[in-house]
């Protein structure tokens, strides 16, 4: 007999996702009725969820093959070097492939194969993590993709792709003096990309984020409207549809950047504090999925999809109320746009995957596992 139950999958998680994905829809469709960017994100949730569930049915043991890791990985990469000639440029940024009806973005998907790759690279090598050699190469792959995101220039990306690889190193096991390596490489590049790579209204943003207040007719505007609108939403909100600085086009961007802010305007505090109760539950259960995988393997892709999820989510929340610079970040399942949308679905679905083909593992399987026994 047919149940729920057999198909193996954590229902808890994909039903969490649910709320966040109708409030979104729900802050889109506010705008004047049901336009254009909630009948296509309607189109684009669905289907995420057909690559969710496909997904949940493939056994993904064959991504531990090195030969995998390095496909996804030249692929990716070929991706994002192939936009340089055939992308298409929005709002000063090559990050995009035009098909007409639809855009396509790598850098979503980028991100998905760093986490794959990582999790290759760190899980035969959890105890060898002292070593620097593993840091460094960890970080050749991922400063590939880094510099390729940020020369678009798309520097929320490439923010997000540094944070995962920051995150894995230290689940992985690094050391408090590789740490502060880690750190002074990171004030390294950041001193490269401000002097050679950022552009001047990127270097705004971030002397916005400094000085708040400084410019806000002019490269503070969002981010002072941003935080009008979440604070004007007080306890209960103004009511859907009936958002003033969101219907009165004071809010930039309210489909995508600053959905948060023009939820938060329409439902309040207590709309806010949902959200956030939502967020925790959907990374808990890839924590508790994480935490039951297999072998290591797992347990990393699911610690990596987790810093995925949570680093979008505090950078967006965080720009919304004027605590970091604007960078372009979606907010999971809530922001406009099909590749993001379907890539947060697609991780959700290859850790489903791993939770069915995986056999419960005792205490010393995965003690020899992390030590590299047989």
């Amino acid at each position: 007999m047919f149940s729920f139950r057999s198909l193996k999958i954590d229902w808890i998680l994909f039903f969490a996702t649910i709320p966040l994905l109708l409030a979104g829809l729900i802050t889109m469709g506010s705008f004047g009725g049901k336009g254009a960017f909630f009948e296509k994100q309607v189109i684009w949730a669905l289907l995420s969820f057909l690559v969710f569930f496909g997904l949940s049915f493939v056994d993904f043991r064959f991504l531990r093959r090195t030969e995998v890791a390095v496909a996804l990985f030249a692929g990716g990469c070929g991706l994002l070097l192939t936009l340089f000639v055939f992308g298409s440029v929005f709002k000063g940024a090559q990050s995009w492939f035009n098909f007409g009806a639809f855009a396509f973005q790598p850098s979503d998907m980028m991100k998905l194969i760093l986490i794959l790759v990582l999790t290759k690279y760190f899980s035969r090598r959890h105890m060898e993590i002292a070593n620097i050699r593993h840091i460094i190469v960890s970080g050749v792959y991922t400063l590939i993709p880094f510099f390729l995101v940020a020369l678009q220039p798309d520097f929320g990306s490439a923010v997000i792709i540094a944070s995962i690889w920051f995150g894995m190193v230290l689940v992985s096991g690094i050391s408090k003096k590789h740490l502060a390596l880690v750190f002074a490489l990171a004030l390294v590049s950041g001193g490269i990309l401000w002097n050679f790579v950022f552009h001047e209204y990127q270097k705004q943003r971030v002397m916005n984020f400094i000085h708040p207040l400084a410019d806000i007719r002019g490269t503070g505007y969002n981010a002072f409207q941003s935080t009008v609108a979440i604070g004007s939403g007080e306890w209960f909100g103004r009511g859907v549809g009936y958002g003033t600085q969101s219907r009165l086009n004071f809010l930039p961007e309210y489909q995508t950047d600053f959905i948060f802010a023009a939820f938060a305007e329409e439902w309040g505090f207590a709309g806010i504090l949902l959200v956030f109760l939502f967020f925790a539950i959907v990374i808990w259960r890839i924590l508790e999925n994480a935490m039951h995988g297999e072998t290591n393997f797992e347990m990393l892709f699911g610690l990596g999809f987790a810093m995925y999820i949570a680093t979008h989510f505090l950078i967006n929340v965080g720009m919304n109320i004027g605590l970091l610079p604007v960078t372009g970040t979606p907010l999971p399942f809530m922001s406009y746009g099909g590749s993001h949308l379907i890539t947060e679905f697609a991780g959700l679905g290859i850790l489903m995957g791993m939770r069915r083909y995986s056999r419960a593992a005792h205490r010393d399987d995965m003690k020899n596992e992390f030590l590299g026994v047989e």
